[in-house]
């Protein structure tokens, strides 16, 4: 069973991701709480105790996740993480298989050079994200080499099946309790916000709930 679920995940590059939701609800099927609960796993930035929580789920195969990382994540960080005013907790929504590994690898390295690794996989995103799952694999080990990543670590981090259940488990409950179906998607406070939106638009729904 174990063989035909990773032949599945390497055979759905191109395909849309709720494919996979279906395999891995057959294998894993169980209950969870509401994904607006902060796990002690997550990974943020910003003050916990901030009066505004945005959960992102992404992908990082995604380029509009890309965009919104690169581009508009830098300002709503000087803006409102540093002021103390949000947090951000990141969560994933692999939509393929290089995406999976990404959000795994990510996992295994210390969570301090979590956020300057993420950024480098988005900046990078066309040099390792390509067709071929192998090439793919190598290209991702050539990045997280460079941070002191061995290959036997590397390798171990990917093997790792409770990881990877954890993930797509993840994944599942946010698109059964919200219908998450697109990346990136935004939970403000609880409310769904769809697609890459621009500062403007950020500035516009933070500050009403701060004004609140």
């Amino acid at each position: 069973m174990k063989k035909i679920k990773k032949h599945l995940l390497n055979k759905l590059f191109f395909y849309p991701f709720f494919f996979i939701f279906f395999i891995y609800w057959i294998f894993n099927s169980t209950y969870s709480a509401s994904v607006l609960n902060v796990a002690e796993d997550d990974y943020f930035i910003g003050d916990k105790n901030a009066p505004v929580t945005i959960i992102e789920y992404a992908s990082l195969s995604c380029s509009h996740c890309a965009n919104f990382h690169n581009n508009t994540l830098p300002t709503l960080i000087d803006e409102y993480v540093t002021t103390g005013k949000i947090r951000i907790i990141f969560r994933d929504f692999p939509f393929n298989y290089p995406a999976l590994m990404g959000s795994m690898v990510l996992k295994c390295i210390d969570q301090d050079i979590r956020y300057q690794y993420t950024t480098a996989l988005y900046q990078l995103q066309s040099m390792w994200v390509v067709q071929e799952n192998k090439e793919s694999k190598k290209e991702l080990y050539k990045i997280m080499q460079s941070g002191g990543m061995t290959k036997d670590q590397f390798n171990a981090c990917l093997a790792n099946k409770d990881l990877e259940n954890s993930i797509l488990q993840g994944l599942m409950d946010a698109q059964d309790e919200f219908n998450i179906n697109t990346t990136p998607s935004f939970l403000i406070n609880g409310k769904l916000i769809e697609g890459n939106k621009s500062i403007k638009n950020f500035r516009k729904i933070i500050d009403k709930i701060l004004n609140e």
